[in-house]
């Protein structure tokens, strides 16, 4: 077996590896993550099984320093409360508003089933509703969520799209892409 001169073999891995030269004799692991864990892994268990260090980490006098040290921090273990997200706009500053009297817009009656007249009752619940499932308030990230919606609703309720009757090109051709125009040179199958 002829191998190439400053070559070794992992233990964990065993792929060949150039070692570090200042470690050449020692290096029995290559750079790769697993392989680094399975170095660490390895040294510990032959530190730890040594006689004088067994009990490096028990006793009394351990004991007693761990106890200080959690009297010390009490609420080390516990998480710091999380930060609630920012929005990428600009906070605008809370502006009493004058007193005037509120008239609710009339409730479309339950044969009209127009969705348009829903929207215009309800479009502050809506957009509220959006922002929170998108996980944004910026108009055009709540916009393009609302355009899937629809097309997901029209999906489910098997009623076509307005862009598809109307034979918009990118649409149909975003529908069934083997419908575009034909490579120059392209014959009929």
């Amino acid at each position: 077996m002829n191998l190439q001169p400053g070559r070794c073999k992992c233990l964990h891995c065993r792929q060949f590896f150039v070692p570090d030269a200042r470690n050449r004799a020692r290096q029995k692991y290559c750079a790769q993550p697993a392989c680094r864990q399975a170095s660490k892994q390895a040294s510990q268990r032959r530190w730890t099984r040594k006689p004088e260090n067994r009990d490096y980490f028990r006793g009394p006098a351990h004991v007693r320093r761990v106890q200080q040290w959690r009297q010390a921090h009490p609420q080390y273990w516990q998480h710091p409360p999380r930060q609630p997200r920012r929005t990428l706009q600009e906070t605008c500053p809370p502006q009493p508003a004058p007193a005037q009297s509120v008239a609710s817009a009339p409730l479309p009656e339950p044969s009209q089933p127009a969705l348009q007249e829903l929207c215009r009752v309800q479009t502050p619940l809506l957009v509220g509703l959006i922002a929170q499932f998108s996980d944004t308030a910026l108009q055009e990230d709540i916009v393009t969520f609302t355009r899937r919606l629809i097309l997901k609703g029209q999906t489910i309720l098997d009623q076509p799209s307005g862009r598809f009757l109307k034979g918009n090109s990118y649409a149909d051709a975003e529908k069934n892409p083997a419908s575009g125009p034909l490579a120059a040179g392209a014959g009929a199958v």
